[in-house]
């Protein structure tokens, strides 16, 4: 069974930093895209970033780019977001996400839409919340 298990997630100042991390197991593909998407009630899912596990390249949304760092660390099968500069407008849930059938062009540009039944998954989430 596949799982994603994020943590990190809490309050802190506008300007403040945090790191957040996805524990992900259950599954052997070698190829295949994650990311990290933020839910506000009352707003559309924004995808913050995204990296092709294997191929290494990443994407970021305008909103966030030049602040957040998305990273991997194969051997702990761990996906960070490191989080500086954080802004009131970054307050949110944080969610970790995995799909194993999104062409690389696709999650270099943003373009996936987890969870899909049997192809990609979704974690639980972790609060962030940046006061001014």
């Amino acid at each position: 069974e596949v799982q994603l298990v994020e943590s990190g997630g809490g309050s802190v100042q506008a300007g403040g930093s945090l790191r957040l991390s996805c524990s992900a197991s259950g599954y052997t593909n070698r190829q295949y895209c994650m990311g990290w998407f933020r839910l506000v009630p009352g707003k559309e899912r924004e995808g913050v970033a995204g990296i092709y596990i294997g191929d290494g390249g990443t994407y970021y949304a305008d909103s966030v780019k030049g602040r957040f760092t998305i990273s991997q660390d194969n051997a702990k099968s761990t996906l960070y977001l490191q989080m500086n500069e954080l802004k009131p407008a970054d307050t949110a849930v944080y969610y970790c996400a995995a799909d194993w059938a999104v062409a690389l062009s696709d999650c270099l540009s943003g373009i996936w839409y987890p969870p899909r039944p049997g192809v990609s998954y979704w974690g639980q989430g972790t609060q962030v919340t940046v006061s001014s």
